[in-house]
């Protein structure tokens, strides 16, 4: 996502962000994902997972997850904060779930990879309505 934001020159008015619901803070990205974002050009390897806090909550404009399962956790932990959440698939009219790859071959981390990429290119216009949107809904 953020190199999406780069590319339509607008990381100076969002920031992606990546936290977990079911993660402790500090692990490292693993080597499977270091490798297949490497060959997409992005370097992980500083990349540490984090919890997701209330703080992170109130500052996201947009919390987008890969499963019904984390939507649904994350609804439940922050029920104020529900509005904003949906999954990354909804954004091109779908409502499924990604496939956390981890664990998984070489080959199953590329495909989520791919997967991701396509999703953030094909719906990023309708993430960009729904900010803004969500924006003017709560002022």
């Amino acid at each position: 996502m953020r190199r999406k934001l780069e590319r339509e020159d607008r990381a100076h008015e969002f920031r992606a962000a990546s936290a977990g619901v079911w993660t402790v803070d500090g692990r490292p990205a693993t080597e499977s994902a270091i490798m297949v974002m490497a060959e997409l050009g992005i370097d992980i390897r500083s990349h540490r997972s984090r919890l997701l806090t209330e703080r992170i909550m109130e500052n996201a404009a947009l919390i987008l997850t890969m499963t019904h399962s984390h939507a649904e956790a994350i609804r439940a932990e922050f029920p104020e904060h529900k509005s904003r959440v949906l999954l990354l698939s909804e954004m091109v009219g779908y409502g499924y779930d990604i496939e956390d790859p981890v664990g998984g071959s070489l080959l199953d981390y590329e495909e989520t990879a791919q997967e991701i990429e396509a999703l953030i290119e094909t719906g990023y216009e309708r993430m960009m309505q729904l900010i803004q949107q969500l924006a003017v809904g709560e002022r």
